[in-house]
């Protein structure tokens, strides 16, 4: 059974997110066995690397992790390596195509702090993939095909395979997440 869900929030964004508190909610009514970790990753890649792993070192291992954009980058790759269910919401995708637009100072949306995004991230954050994505059938993933900010059609195409639910419309933020939390917590056996 699932004891520990690792939830990663998107680029330039924070734990406070209206999914990651959504998603904790709902599980936390559904069972008090699980515990929910939805940390604040640092701006810098490497760090934010850094930490997913101290959490996975530091917690029990029945993973599922979770995460929506970069997060779901993240989620991706750790679930990979770990071979673990993942659930993904509007997430970015290798080789995280036109992520050269953030080269240079960004400003975290929720903490307001200012970062600097230089080609060494990117390439370090490009390195994370696995080779072939190869956990498609412990993975999940959301779509929106309204999403603004990454193409809907090529992560459906990455992750072909995969637990694949695209709805038509919405939004980067992902404004289906409430119509879909009966679907997380069967994916996910809770």
């Amino acid at each position: 059974m699932v004891k520990t869900i690792l939830y990663f929030h998107g680029f330039a964004s924070s734990s406070d997110s209206d999914k990651a508190k959504i998603i904790k909610s709902y599980i936390s009514k559904i069972s008090k066995k699980i515990k929910i970790f939805t940390p604040d990753l640092s701006n810098n890649f490497k760090e934010a690397n850094n930490q997913i792993t101290k959490l996975i070192e530091e917690n029990e291992k029945d993973f599922v992790f979770m995460g929506s954009s970069l997060g779901g980058y993240y989620a991706n790759f750790f679930g990979s390596i770990n071979k673990s269910k993942v659930i993904l919401i509007n997430p970015a995708i290798p080789p995280l195509k036109g992520f050269e637009e953030y080269l240079g100072e960004n400003e975290n949306y929720s903490t307001g702090e200012k970062f600097i995004v230089t080609k060494d991230d990117i390439k370090f954050l490009r390195s994370l993939v696995t080779k072939k994505f190869n956990n498609q059938k412990n993975t999940l993933v959301f779509l929106e095909s309204g999403d603004e900010v990454l193409n809907y059609v090529e992560a459906a195409k990455y992750f072909l395979g995969s637990n694949i639910d695209i709805t038509y419309g919405g939004s980067h933020s992902y404004e289906s997440i409430t119509n879909k939390l009966e679907k997380i917590v069967r994916f996910i056996n809770i």
